[in-house]
């Protein structure tokens, strides 16, 4: 994560809402209730996976189709061209627009995807170091020539408990951790304590099967024609993409074509693994936060009973 401190949350008074997030691992269900809940409520879906931002990583990020959306309008999709390093604080901008653009309008916000830090991007009383493209650029540049291992080494001689909290073979965020400790002279290792800055529900959803959902969503996206997304795609500048190139699925299938795996199948098996890998860290950072009712299937009706008590 990057280093984070507490700010004013957006306007002054008691928390606007109500707002609905709905968040947990990955397949497990969270696009659909989502889509039911904005029905139920008279509400509108706020895109909040990271991945599910870029344009065109459509089939690998399991974005809802449009013909399945139901008429519920979908925000902060298709947003960033591929080539583009991800931003959590530009997305805690945009995203805390729309929420209030829609409170504004008399529209329920209801949040949804896997992606902890950005969900407390915008929910949360958090703010965000700045950057500065000519110092994230040296450091990139220091990642390729040296590794994630130097650069972390580098990292805990300089503040040692941020590089405690960071794996060293993450060389994305061991790249922004050198970056804040460059612009302000420390990096905090450690998200601040929960607070909201809008009146909200947030329903966690986790199934006992998600290690089987996860395999049939990674076959199915090969049916659909996943490996053709990536290739079409890589030659939009997705290998270019710091960010994008790292996706789950996507960066499997870029090293089978650039000759790194043997097979499209030894690359979907990757992608299995690393997702179930994924989904455990995912549940393990949503678990810590006491605020998330969790719900076993992605019951709708169980759903509404939680957001009648906004």
């Amino acid at each position: 994560m990057s280093a984070v401190n507490t700010s004013p949350g957006p306007g002054s008074g008691p928390p606007r809402g109500p707002v609905v997030a709905v968040v947990g691992p990955t397949a497990a269900g969270k696009s659909d209730l989502g889509v039911e809940l904005a029905l139920a409520l008279g509400g509108e879906v706020v895109n909040a996976d990271s991945m599910q931002l870029y344009r065109g990583m459509d089939i690998g990020t399991a974005k809802v189709p449009i013909e399945e959306r139901r008429g519920v309008p979908h925000h902060l999709l298709d947003v960033w061209e591929v080539t583009r390093a991800a931003d959590v604080a530009s997305y805690q901008r945009d995203a805390r627009r729309v929420i209030d653009d829609l409170l504004d309008a008399g529209r329920v916000p209801v949040l949804v995807g896997g992606s902890g830090l950005y969900l407390r991007a915008a929910l949360d009383d958090l703010s965000f170091p700045g950057t500065d493209p000519a110092v994230r650029a040296r450091w990139e540049e220091e990642l390729t020539h040296r590794g994630a291992p130097a650069l972390h080494a580098e990292l805990a001689r300089r503040v040692p408990a941020a590089a405690a909290a960071i794996l060293p073979t993450n060389g994305r965020r061991i790249v922004r951790a050198l970056e804040v400790v460059d612009l302000t002279g420390t990096f905090e290792a450690a998200l601040p304590e929960y607070r909201s800055v809008y009146d909200v529900v947030q329903i966690g959803v986790d199934r006992d099967d998600l290690d089987t959902r996860i395999e049939q969503r990674v076959d199915r996206m090969w049916q659909q024609g996943f490996p053709d997304e990536v290739r079409w795609l890589s030659e939009k500048g997705l290998r270019e993409g710091r960010t994008a190139s790292r996706a789950l699925g996507y960066a499997q299938l870029l090293a089978w074509l650039d000759g790194a795996m043997e097979s499209a199948d030894q690359a979907k098996q990757a992608t299995i693994t690393a997702t179930r890998r994924f989904a455990r860290r995912q549940r393990s950072w949503f678990r810590r936060d006491e605020r998330i009712v969790w719900l076993r299937q992605p019951d709708v009706t169980q759903a509404l009973r939680l957001v009648g008590s906004l």
